[in-house]
């Protein structure tokens, strides 16, 4: 789920995190440490001469107060510095319809983009995360979260959490580090959504 406006860059140049994003956009100083090291409660705009207007998404469902009671063993600032240089994906459609229909989305639209997991796996797999938990959220009762939440491939309790959670609850995100550059060799759909109406199918396009 990203942007409304991001499809020609994606496109263009992968998916990128904040902070291949912020790399790309030679985004330094204290501008860089307000997106990358800090909360961010809007979204922002950044610009670039040659690569035009990007948007970094809020992150409105991560509330600091509830983070740094329930974060262990970092600081919120590491904290947002290791989730910005991720790349995130949802597992399920219904965990991207959560977010769709949230309070501070639902009258917006969104780009949603889905990709064969698979295939991006075999490429990216020894880049690849899984957590347990959305790690960008911290209402409705946030559990306790640290780096380590985040696990490979090999490392992650697949079999327990299924045994616990059932197989749509097994693992809440994907997260694959810095950036995707390729994404476009395993996108299968990409929409403009409105809460949980498809506006708009932006690829692959209707003959």
């Amino acid at each position: 789920m990203a942007d409304v406006t991001s499809w020609p860059s994606i496109s263009k140049h992968g998916l990128l995190s904040t902070t291949a994003l912020l790399d790309l956009f030679e985004i330094n100083g204290n501008q860089r440490q307000a997106i990358e090291s800090c909360h961010r409660p809007l979204s922002v705009e950044i610009t670039h001469p040659k690569h035009g207007t990007a948007v970094i998404r809020d992150q409105i469902p991560m509330r600091e107060s509830a983070l740094r009671k329930c974060l262990q063993g970092c600081s919120p600032q590491q904290w947002y510095e290791f989730l910005n240089r991720k790349v995130f994906f949802w597992v399920t459609e219904e965990r991207v319809q959560t977010l769709l229909k949230a309070r501070a989305y639902r009258s917006n639209d969104h780009l949603v983009i889905t990709v064969n997991s698979s295939q991006l796996l075999a490429q990216h797999g020894e880049r690849t995360l899984l957590s347990p938990i959305n790690s960008g959220s911290t209402i409705y009762r946030p559990v306790q979260r640290s780096l380590s939440t985040f696990k490979t491939l090999v490392e992650y309790p697949y079999a327990e959490r299924r045994k616990l959670r059932g197989t749509a609850h097994a693992i809440a995100e994907t997260a694959i580090d810095y950036s995707v550059p390729n994404l476009t060799a395993f996108v299968e759909r990409v929409e403009r959504r409105r809460g949980d109406r498809v506006l708009e199918t932006i690829y692959p396009k209707k003959r």
